[in-house]
């Protein structure tokens, strides 16, 4: 089957967003053995809406549509598609409820133009929306399926696994499992990740093995096809092995983990609490720990220093330690970590100082970061970073190192004191 997906929006087209929902559907359609040959984004304009279906037409058994589900006048992707298809839409009475139900629950006035969304295809097979209101829609037609998502990635995600993938595997006449587990690296390129692991890649048939960088992690996702999801997971688990015997001092989760919430998992399961000494990434460090439900057992406190005098009043660190050694050094991560971690009566204490840009800083290159860790017994250690990134990435990094070197660190305690099996 070969896919083509039409994003609908004109937003796309002027770069007000990303059209992330592209990627998502390639991604999911490559694991279950469609192909996408196309992407096309047109804006919202039933013309121009329909030039781009009559070209899919001809060159595609699939044609996925994002957008223009919704009730304003220019959401007009099921109005377009029912006059080119011959066919009408109709009210699925499923959907309205929903909607209504919405809306008394919001305490929200529902307006006339929100019955717009559960207007349907005739014909088509509903895909529920649990995460908003338009539902979806697939039909087949004259030798060509035809499946409508909402916009919105979190609502359209959502819905293409849970009703587009099983309407698909039907019409393919596919009965078996699909299940994916997704690996997560960090500290190590898409490149050099693809490269040491570039045996398993050649050999991979079932299961599948897909690479992707994200902004936060570098992503390798195993997926396998049985008849049942244990035989499913046994096919997974041999080659999610071997990688890790490969590479996985890079891995910090699996599946849904971020940073964070791995961090945050582990401080709570080892029954430990930390504090932050912030100088060039302002409180990012923290925040990012305190967007992780439960972590207030955890995350008791920090400050940020972001000048000198700060390091010195707020924190206690020598100012002839600063003048020696520099802000941007091991020493003053150290000395923040350790004063953190004192000042605040935590377990651990985490320090992050650096040069963030776009000019050097203390004599430091941009872009060069100290991270320092004081742990339970006193150990204290530190890392460096040389980032190449403009100012407010360096600074955002810099809090993704801290977080993956803190995980490296818990776990490897967590380890040795058999806290976790």
């Amino acid at each position: 089957m070969r896919a083509e997906i039409i994003a609908v929006g004109s937003e796309l087209l002027l770069g007000q967003i990303t059209n992330t929902n592209a990627t998502f559907i390639s991604a999911r359609l490559a694991e279950i053995g469609i192909d996408v040959y196309y992407h096309t984004v047109v804006g919202d304009n039933p013309d121009r809406l329909k030039k781009a279906i009559g070209i899919a037409e001809k060159r595609a058994d699939l044609i996925v549509f994002s957008g223009g589900l919704g009730p304003t006048k220019d959401d007009l992707t099921k109005e377009t598609i029912a006059e080119m298809l011959g066919t009408h839409l109709k009210m699925n009475n499923e959907a309205l409820v929903s909607i209504e139900d919405y809306f008394l629950r919001t305490g929200r006035m529902m307006t006339e133009n929100n019955k717009k969304q559960a207007l349907v295809l005739a014909d088509s097979v509903v895909l529920k929306n649990r995460n908003g209101m338009a539902p979806g829609m697939a039909l087949e037609k004259s030798g060509v399926s035809y499946i409508l998502l909402p916009g919105p990635p979190h609502e359209l995600e959502p819905m293409f696994e849970r009703e587009a993938i099983p309407y698909l595997l039907g019409a393919l006449g596919n009965k078996e499992v699909i299940v994916s587990r997704v690996l997560k690296f960090f500290g190590i390129g898409e490149a050099e990740l693809e490269h040491r692991v570039q045996g398993i890649l050649q050999k991979q048939s079932n299961p599948t093995i897909a690479p992707l960088a994200s902004q936060d992690a570098v992503i390798l996702r195993i997926t396998a096809k049985a008849l049942s999801t244990d035989e499913a997971e046994k096919l997974i688990a041999p080659v999610e092995k071997e990688i890790r015997d490969l590479v996985g001092e890079f891995i910090f989760g699996i599946n849904n983990d971020t940073l964070s919430s791995k961090a945050a998992d582990l401080l709570k399961k080892a029954q430990l609490t930390i504090a932050a000494a912030e100088s060039l990434t302002a409180g990012q460090f923290m925040s990012e720990l305190a967007g992780e439900s439960g972590i207030s057992s955890s995350l008791k406190g920090g400050v940020v220093v972001y000048n000198d005098d700060m390091k010195v009043e707020q924190l206690g660190v020598s100012r002839s330690l600063l003048k020696e050694y520099g802000v941007v050094s091991s020493e003053c991560a150290e000395a923040l970590a350790r004063s953190a971690k004192l000042k605040f009566g935590s377990d651990i204490g985490v320090g992050l100082t650096g040069a963030a840009g776009p000019d050097p800083h203390d004599g430091k290159p941009v872009g060069t970061v100290w991270i320092g860790i004081a742990l339970q017994d006193g150990d204290v250690k530190t890392f460096k970073l040389d980032l190449s990134g403009t100012r407010n990435t360096n600074r955002r990094r810099a809090s993704q190192y801290a977080l993956y070197y803190l995980i490296k660190e818990l776990k490897k305690r967590i380890v040795e004191n058999k806290i976790l099996d």
